[in-house]
């Protein structure tokens, strides 16, 4: 059984960790700025998107398409194939 802290698949594992909190985080910042940013201003100055308030396009929809976007993205250049087996150790 290999030690957890000198095996590599701990350290690409956090690594792609990192990145997923990080994707996270910007999804909720952009979600966030876009919903209270333009969202809070009076409903009769609101423009309309597809029928949906501007706010509301931008924070879901948008933000949606664009987060989907960024995790294809990562997922296929950014995080690698990992084995689950445990590796024989050499002596």
């Amino acid at each position: 059984m290999s030690n957890n802290k000198t095996d590599w698949r701990f350290k690409v594992a956090n690594r792609e960790a990192l990145i997923g909190c990080g994707l996270a985080l910007l999804n909720f910042v952009w979600w966030f700025g876009f919903a209270y940013g333009m969202g809070s201003r009076p409903v009769e100055e609101y423009s309309y998107i597809l029928g949906m308030p501007d706010w509301f396009f931008y924070s879901c929809v948008v933000g949606f398409i664009l987060i989907t976007a960024l995790v294809i993205v990562v997922v296929k250049f950014f995080f690698k194939e990992v084995p689950f087996e445990e590796e024989e150790e050499t002596q």
